[in-house]
């Protein structure tokens, strides 16, 4: 037995389209946060990622999750700022549907999710006591919040005249479970805000465990979260530092900071990446799911493990490599399976994170290396920086290689020596060629058809000699810092820095500085601050 979802058709939400062009560079020191304007506030669904880890938090790893729900969007840079402004069609409210009986048909049979989600045996097929008492206990950790006696109410009496039609209790709690998971409750993140005593608004105490877990952990509340907020503890300062300082040294704070960087390099996209084999036979399957993972453990051990200065991303030769790795830069591979650590020779050109396949393969084109598609990772993904696509009309090709013209550098000439073209391209194509001594899967080389490889360039007035230089220089770049500070921000907000909340980016990338770019750091300032308890006074 199935039913519509209790409100997910009834609901509409409104989304605000907020950001600017480019951080923010602060001009003078800012000692205390300043006050914001937040914009008005939305309702963002769960993600892809945040919808799987929430429901293994329910139910455990052996859970089989729905292959269709709603796809996520990007906005902005990431996947969740486009939560806050992606609508749900009818499909995806079916979609929804069916995976939410599904879920709780797997949960209720017979068996170990079974035994480890009831609080209680039923001793008979109509049992309102263990009915209320299992899906008050799921409710409260599926909704982020306990339910309220009519919430309950409604949704026992649902289960109980399932199990007299069904003949079997746990078919019947099939539908009051099902129900709780389709509910815009639990599929989306309803952040509104209360009256504070002191005047003006806050979130509520649930509505910050909510923002927190997701935050920094990609997932739901844990219990001590949840006990927290039903104490009233998480609008308490004192008791808030010491919430993030615990969810901070929690391993899912790993889990947490890697979705926050697979979604600004949009490393999920590497589950496709396809290359011609004819023209780089070193490409075989896994080696897109393997550089996705490079990237992500050397960051993860960046900011955990040795707590670096977080700009010695650009910067670093220690990385993590598998066997496709290791062919790929000619190293040795310290596993027989799986991932080691690797030092990269010191003598090389390979170093921080332009020198990993993750960048180099994804921002190329099948069948060749990209000096534009490169640039623009650059100036997109690490300087948050907009640079409008080339009009629909216009031949962005790059010619063939030719006599006088067989570099990459040659052929793209023609791009900054057309002023129509020169406008974006002279922002991008100097930053890429410092990468073509690695071809279009990331392997390196000298020449090119038989010519040396000039990777000299410049950015923002300072200069570089190869791909090492390119990333010594963007490690100092102020924009850089203030682009991570941004996307940390607004990664936590679901919306980038607005005019009303400049002063605080200014604060936030100085408190960054002031903490040795310590990337925990920052993750405790954003969490913290007064504008991540602060929605606006307009309420939609």
């Amino acid at each position: 037995m199935k039913t519509h979802s209790l409100l997910l058709t009834a609901l509409a939400f409104t989304c605000v389209s907020c950001g600017t062009d480019a951080p923010v560079v602060r001009d003078s020191p800012v000692s205390s946060e300043p006050a914001a304007t937040p914009p008005e506030p939305v309702i963002r669904r769960l993600t892809e990622s945040q919808y799987e880890s929430s429901v293994h938090d329910l139910f455990g790893e052996d859970s089989v999750l729905p292959l269709r729900i709603e796809p996520d969007i990007e906005q902005d840079g990431l996947l969740s700022i486009g939560s806050a402004h992606n609508s749900l069609s009818p499909l995806g409210v079916e979609q929804y549907e069916e995976a939410s009986f599904s879920l709780a048909e797997q949960a209720l049979a017979p068996g170990p999710i079974r035994d480890a989600i009831m609080p209680c045996q039923p001793a008979a097929i109509q049992d309102a006591d263990c009915a209320r008492n299992a899906l008050s206990t799921l409710g409260r950790q599926a909704w982020r919040r306990p339910l309220t006696n009519a919430e309950l109410d409604t949704i026992v009496a649902l289960s109980g005249t399932a199990a007299d039609i069904r003949g079997d209790f746990y078919l019947g709690l099939e539908l009051g479970l099902g129900t709780l998971l389709q509910s815009p409750y639990f599929v989306y993140r309803v952040e509104l805000g209360e009256a504070a005593p002191e005047g003006g608004r806050r979130y509520t105490n649930n509505e910050m465990a909510t923002k927190l877990s997701y935050f920094l952990w990609n997932t739901a509340p844990d219990e001590a979260l949840l006990t927290a907020a039903e104490n009233g503890e998480l609008t308490e300062s004192v008791a808030l530092n010491t919430q993030v300082e615990r969810m901070l040294d929690d391993p899912k704070a790993r889990q947490g900071f890697r979705n926050l960087i697979s979604e600004m390099l949009a490393l999920y996209e590497l589950d496709e990446l396809s290359k011609d084999p004819n023209v780089f036979p070193a490409m075989r399957t896994g080696i897109g799911p393997s550089a996705r993972e490079e990237t992500l453990l050397t960051v993860e051990a960046l900011v955990f493990d040795r707590q670096d200065d977080f700009r010695s991303w650009m910067t670093t030769r220690d990385t993590f490599v598998d066997q496709n790795l290791a062919m790929i830069y000619a190293v040795a591979a310290p596993n027989l399976e799986g991932f080691g650590p690797t030092h990269l020779p010191d003598d090389g050109l390979r170093s921080g994170l332009l020198g990993q396949v993750s960048i180099l393969a994804t921002a190329a084109h099948p069948v060749s290396s990209s000096a534009t598609l490169r640039g623009l990772f650059v100036r997109n993904k690490l300087l948050c920086q907009d640079i409008p696509p080339p009009p629909a009309d216009v031949d962005t090709s790059i010619p063939e290689p030719e006599p006088g013209a067989l570099t990459l550098r040659d052929r793209v000439a023609s791009h900054l020596e057309n002023d129509f073209c020169a406008t974006c391209h002279s922002a991008m194509d100097p930053i890429g060629l410092a990468l073509e001594n690695f071809d279009g899967i990331g392997i390196y080389r000298e020449t090119e058809n038989g010519v040396v490889i000039d990777a000299h360039g410049e950015i923002d007035g300072e200069s570089y000699d190869n791909a090492e230089g390119l990333g010594r220089v963007l490690a100092l770049n102020p924009g850089y810092t203030a682009c991570m500070t941004d996307t940390v921000f607004g990664y936590a907000e679901g919306h980038r820095p607005t005019l009303g909340e400049l002063g605080l980016s200014e604060w936030l990338l100085e408190r960054f500085e002031q903490e040795g770019y310590s990337m925990k750091s920052l993750l405790r300032e954003v969490a913290t601050s007064q504008a991540f308890r602060t929605p606006s006074e307009v309420v939609q």
